[in-house]
């Protein structure tokens, strides 16, 4: 039964708290193969007047905002064209690539790709996966399956995707796709 403390400066709420201890289970479970309920987490707050860093009492520096959460947000923003909600969503250099295209910079260029290839498309969620990447940016892995129409009235369904997002500081900077919808409609 692997147990895992952790010491933080009072001042994060119990919900990131809650991230960091569902982090952390998954964390151990990487490498011990326990299951969930075996991980046993205690975070213990320790006051700022107990803590000094360079003859400097310290303050907590803000929770990152959940980046799963951003990514959920941000494709619902664009299913239901809210395209400024979801624009306030990415970041300086965010680049999104589809198969068969370069990248793309901004959300003008992915429905002027878009729009001559099908009506309209939906996505179902099976997952969303989240986890601090080598460098600054956080990843997200969604999968699922698409839905839609053609421009010639034929529908769709079932159709696998991944998308990999990339968050910096908040903000989206990457995103890649991939999905069964070529082979799908060379097939129809």
């Amino acid at each position: 039964m692997p147990i895992v403390e952790l010491h933080v400066l009072e001042g994060y709420n119990s919900q990131e708290k809650q991230r960091l201890s569902e982090v952390l289970t998954d964390a151990v479970r990487f490498v011990i193969p326990a299951a969930p309920e075996l991980v046993t987490v205690m975070i213990h707050d320790v006051p700022r007047d107990n803590y000094y860093r360079g003859r400097i009492q310290r303050s907590p520096a803000p929770a990152r905002p959940d980046p799963a959460q951003i990514v959920k947000d941000y494709l619902a923003a664009m299913e239901a064209r809210e395209l400024e909600t979801a624009r306030a969503m990415l970041g300086d250099g965010f680049a999104m690539t589809f198969p068969g295209t370069a990248p793309m910079r901004t959300l003008e260029q992915l429905f002027e790709w878009s729009t001559p290839r099908y009506k309209f498309v939906t996505k179902t969620y099976d997952g969303f996966d989240a986890m601090q990447g080598v460098r600054d940016a956080a990843i997200v892995y969604c999968r699922g399956t698409l839905k839609g129409e053609f421009h010639d009235g034929s529908t769709f369904e079932g159709i696998r995707f991944v998308d990999r997002f990339e968050i910096t500081g908040g903000k989206i900077t990457r995103q890649d796709v991939w999905n069964d919808m070529a082979e799908v409609r060379a097939n129809a």
